[in-house]
């Protein structure tokens, strides 16, 4: 009877140790795969997306026209005639894109850097504009002082002109005194009755602009032509729309 009794003790305890360490090899086993699964999971790459290659402008000709976007994304953008948000009211282009010539894109990939350094970066309100687009323009607002006679053509039509202003790194915009396409005194380069801040946004815009080949316009402070741009034949290229 003792004997039977030393075995039950002996076989529950087992029993007992048995149970208090299985929970401990369940975790093991459970950290090993998490482990495992966590090393698969970086020598596979999938938690950071692979950018998109930008392109080089190395080979290119000055004059070929470029998607700006595809050989840089240090630029902001609110291209306001693919909408109804601008001083026509009217929606002219089919889908939002900004293109320019080769020699323009150079010169704002410089001036874009510059302002990187200063905490800024470009924001485009318009680039390029099909010389169709302008005649679009013309039938809404006939009127040489608003917009150029597509007949002559605009340094738009030419891929040598841009309409912009800067933003911050985080993507705000710095105040400029007045909403792009304001057609009033308060938009004048030489119009100083303003605020100082409004006074530095457009020093800062203007004199890194410059710097780089761009000059601009006395009534607008948006507007900047590549100083060789005006040279550039009237053009009609269209771009696709992807969607």
């Amino acid at each position: 009877m003792q004997v039977v009794k030393v075995i039950c003790f002996i076989g529950g305890l087992l029993f007992f140790v048995s149970c208090k360490n299985e929970p401990k090899k369940v975790l093991q086993s459970t950290d090993e795969i998490t482990v495992k699964v966590k090393d698969t999971i970086k020598s596979l790459d999938v938690i950071k997306p692979n950018k998109p290659v930008l392109k080089s402008l190395t080979s290119l000709a000055d004059t070929t026209f470029i998607r700006l976007a595809d050989f840089s994304d240090d630029f902001a953008y609110d291209l306001r005639y693919a909408t109804t948000n601008n001083f026509l009211k009217a929606q002219v282009y089919d889908c939002a894109e900004c293109y320019t010539r080769v020699k323009t894109a150079k010169g704002l990939l410089k001036a874009n850097a510059e302002f990187m350094e200063k905490g800024y970066k470009i924001k485009f309100f318009d680039c390029y504009r099909p010389n169709s687009v302008q005649y679009k323009m013309w039938k809404i607002v006939p009127n040489p002082q608003y917009v150029a006679n597509p007949v002559k053509g605009s340094i738009h039509n030419k891929g040598g002109a841009v309409d912009i202003t800067l933003v911050t790194l985080e993507g705000e915009e710095l105040d400029m005194g007045t909403d792009f396409d304001f057609f009033g005194k308060k938009a004048y380069h030489d119009n100083l009755d303003l605020p100082q801040e409004i006074l530095e946004n457009r020093k800062v815009l203007k004199e890194v602009m410059e710097s780089y080949g761009f000059w601009s316009i006395r009534t607008e402070w948006w507007h900047y032509n590549l100083s060789a741009g005006s040279n550039a034949k009237i053009a009609n290229f269209k771009w696709d729309c992807k969607d």
